[in-house]
């Protein structure tokens, strides 16, 4: 790879460095209609070039030096809206979708509205609970890899997962499970958005959208739009780049762990595309270290735009991933490496999400109409010894398939002041599930007699069902656009003859209020029911039920913003869980399942569970000023939820705690450097069984919880910060970024829960018996060790993005 890097710098100085122009483009239309407008000024600062939006709503600024600006535009009746640390280099064309809300006042000179602060993010609907990322904040995090769902880790009330310093993307939100959480792209639903995903939880190890794609990213974590269903913890929008309309442009990345290409241009004079593919090479890095695991995954990514005419837009898109676990024989064999073959299981999986939408514009708003199609395919196998697959007892065995129909109509309109949005959704699940899972081996003692049964999870279920909702949310400003009110109303219901048909049984109130006690300060609180359906392995297990899980919200908050670049929040919330699924043969919580590889949901359960998270959060903001920008974020919060015998316990992420500090300076010959620290508290744990884990350990290769305990431990609090260094060169029609990442700079130690195992020989290639003989099926000549589970591992990444 240095080499390669090497040869790319070489080959790229040879450019002339005369011509290092940038171009920016884009559009601007009303928030709220979505009506193109013209006549806008938008500027540039430093440098105080500009330019006007033509009857489209579109302008062209050229000749640009590259750089980082602070992109502004203003109107009469229009809020002003400044974007800053747009970077415009001279390999892309940057191009940017602006989105004006109406002044509060309107004059009939430029309004600059005080109260537009360009760090805020609330809108009418969601006016706290909400934060925004820019494609530059994603691309620049320290430690996060491109990687959106780590990113957004940064943010107040989100976590890792449990164990504080996870490798995966189990995003915890405000104390909920990682399956409470909805993904939108571009206003069609995506259900997974990580590689190696957890079937009915979510996370993954590695996410799959790409950042290069991305405009920006909200993040919602309360006080949800009515238009979005099955969310209990958070909404995310992802909104894409429009693709260049005058020339082919791409870049290419190349980073420690994958190779990225990108491409976007003109498709004719109506049609614009973005094209994307990456593969990961850690397979390779793996086999160099001699690591046991060699995952494996590809991406792909489109989307096209086409303007029929001035009021009608057509867009496709799609997204897809392949991803392949399996295991290799390590050259040299330890307890930690042998025990990871035989705890984890082999994964082929795949998933897509393909759709279309359709958008008109109205005279007073606009109406969309999408269809789309996701699947997910899934299959897992274990084997008493992984190692010799086929050759041994199968412990799991798991061929699933889950693909969704999806058709949703929406309308926007404004109307009197009030702003007033409805909609209709309807989808088709078909659902294939052939299950086995051995749960206890059957297992004897010396002397013959059976002291423990064998008990198995099997499923051979196929199911195809309707779900649908509809949805109505109103809201207007009051008292010259000091006070703002928002109400929304949804309901859901399906087909399936163990759920509900009825919509009025999931009837999903939410409202919203904010008032404006200055230009400064800004009161909020909302309420909010929501709904979800539980996992399709749940659904179709057996003679689960399926009733919906709820959860109430109740929020208040503060925000200050004392100058434009500079936005200070402080929050409380309450969540009210009812009906959550807790499995039977455990006795806990689903809530507390779901981060590691596998499925959720295919055993038998019960709903009479229940939970509460609260706490309250602390976030301030400093856009790019002067050169700095930072996020600082703070929860203190608690998250419980009941097991089998009814009472309350802490989740396996109740850290308490969530601390991260991301602070960045742009120096001047377009250096950039940053730096991440985040801590998060004491994670709970559930201890081992001993005596169960010594009977099955043989067969299941990892031992059994004492869920009578659970979560009665912790870990000790984990924390770490991750280091970043870009620097860029400009020549003609093409950029140089090479930048050095560096993940746990200071080596920090994250303890996760131990790892139950059997001691091995000298040289670990069988286990050691107290009297020299055979391990026997019930491990009672075996000799119980408890492997610490601890990783400080110093990742440095040395990475080059070309923009062309």
């Amino acid at each position: 790879m240095i080499k390669l890097i090497h040869l790319i710098l070489v080959s790229t100085i040879a450019f002339t460095a005369s011509a290092q122009n940038a171009t920016l483009g884009g559009t601007v239309v009303d928030r709220n209609t979505q009506q193109p407008l013209a006549g806008i000024s938008i500027s540039l600062q430093p440098g105080g070039a500009g330019a006007a939006t033509d009857s489209a709503g579109a302008f062209v600024l050229s000749g640009i030096p590259a750089g980082t600006y602070t992109v502004t535009a203003t109107g009469v009746g229009y809020a002003a809206r400044s974007y800053p640390n747009t970077v415009l280099n001279a390999g892309n064309v940057q191009t940017l979708t602006i989105e004006l809300e109406r002044a509060a006042t309107e004059l009939e000179t430029v309004t600059i509205s005080s109260r537009r602060n360009t760090a805020r993010v609330a809108t009418l609907e969601t006016p706290l609970s909400a934060q925004r990322l820019t494609t530059e904040d994603i691309r620049a995090n320290p430690g996060g890899n491109f990687d959106i769902s780590r990113v957004i880790q940064s943010l107040p009330g989100v976590g890792g997962g449990a164990g504080g310093g996870t490798y995966r993307n189990d995003i915890i939100i405000r104390g909920g499970a990682p399956s409470e959480n909805v993904f939108y792209l571009d206003g069609i639903e995506v259900p997974v958005i990580n590689h190696f995903s957890t079937q009915g939880s979510g996370g993954g190890p590695q996410g799959i959208l790409n950042v290069s794609f991305i405009d920006e990213v909200k993040l919602s974590t309360s006080a949800f739009e009515a238009r979005y269903d099955n969310a209990l913890s958070s909404v995310f929008q992802f909104r894409q780049k429009p693709g260049n309309s005058e020339r082919v442009q791409g870049n290419f990345r190349l980073s420690g762990t994958e190779a990225a290409a990108t491409f976007d241009g003109p498709l004719s004079k109506k049609t614009t595309f973005l094209a994307s593919a990456r593969r990961s090479y850690l397979t390779f890095l793996f086999k160099l270290l001699d690591l046991p695991i060699r995952p494996d995954y590809w991406d792909f990514q489109f989307k096209t735009t086409t303007r029929i005419n001035s009021k009608t837009t057509l867009t496709l898109l799609g997204i897809g991933a392949i991803d392949e676990f399996r295991f290799a024989v390590p050259e040299e064999a330890t307890a930690e490496k042998l025990y990871t073959i035989n705890s984890n299981p082999l994964i082929n999986q795949w998933t897509y999400t393909g759709g279309a939408t359709l958008k008109h514009l109205t005279p007073g708003g606009y109406w969309n109409l999408s269809l789309s199609r996701n699947s997910l395919d899934n299959s897992l196998d274990k084997w008493e010894d992984n190692e010799r697959p086929n050759a041994t007892v199968q412990t799991l065995r798991a061929r699933s398939r889950e693909t969704e129909n999806k058709v949703r109509f929406d309308v926007s309109t404004q109307a009197a002041g009030w702003k007033v949005s409805w909609g209709l959704s309807t989808q088709l699940v078909e659902f294939d599930n052939s299950y086995y899972q051995l749960f206890r081996p059957r297992v004897t003692d010396t002397a013959g007699n059976v002291v423990q049964s064998e008990q198995t999870f099997s499923a051979q279920s196929g199911s195809n069902f309707l779900r649908y909702g509809a949805f109505v949310q109103a809201g207007r400003k009051l008292l010259d656009g000091r006070l703002g009110l928002s109400a929304g109303l949804r309901a859901d219901a399906n087909t399936l003859g163990n759920s509900e048909g009825n919509p009025l049984k999931q009837l999903s109130p939410r409202v919203s209020l904010s008032y404006a006690l200055t230009n400064q300060w800004n009161l909020s609180a909302s309420y909010g029911m929501y709904y979800r359906l539980p996992s399709y392995t749940q659904l179709a297990y057996g003679s689960n039920p399926g009733d919906y899980i709820r959860s109430t919200h109740y929020v208040a908050g503060v925000e200050y913003l004392p100058s434009s670049n500079t936005r200070f929040t402080l929050e409380g919330f309450l969540k009210k869980y009812s009906n959550y699924p807790v499995s039977i043969p455990d006795g806990v919580s689903l809530a507390n399942k779901g981060s590691g590889y596998g499925t959720v949901g295919n055993e038998p359960v019960r709903q009479d569970g229940r939970g509460e998270a609260y706490g309250i959060e602390f976030f301030a903001q400093q856009k790019l000023s002067k050169r700095f920008f930072g996020v600082f974020s703070y929860t203190m919060y608690r998250s419980l939820f009941s097991n089998a015998d009814g009472k309350l316990a802490a989740a396996s992420w109740d850290n308490r705690h969530l601390l991260s500090l991301t602070a960045g300076y742009k120096a001047n010959r377009n250096w950039e450097f940053g730096v991440k620290f985040r801590y998060q508290g004491a994670a709970p744990y559930t201890p081992y069984d001993l005596e169960a884990s010594r009977r099955n350990y043989a067969t299941l290769g990892n031992g059994l919880f004492d869920y009578n305990r659970v979560n009665s431990a912790r870990l000790p609090a984990f924390s770490a910060a991750d280091l970043r260094v870009d620097k860029k060169w400009n020549f003609r029609r093409l950029t140089l970024d090479l930048f050095l990442d560096i993940q746990n700079f200071y080596g920090a130690e994250n303890t996760g829960v131990p790892e139950y195992t059997f001691r091995r020989s000298a040289n670990n290639r069988s286990f050691y018996t107290t009297d020299g003989a055979a391990l026997r099926s019930d491990g009672s000549n075996a000799d119980p060790l408890l492997l610490d589970n601890k990783s400080g591992t110093v990742l440095p990444t040395i990475g080059i993005i070309v923009e062309f």
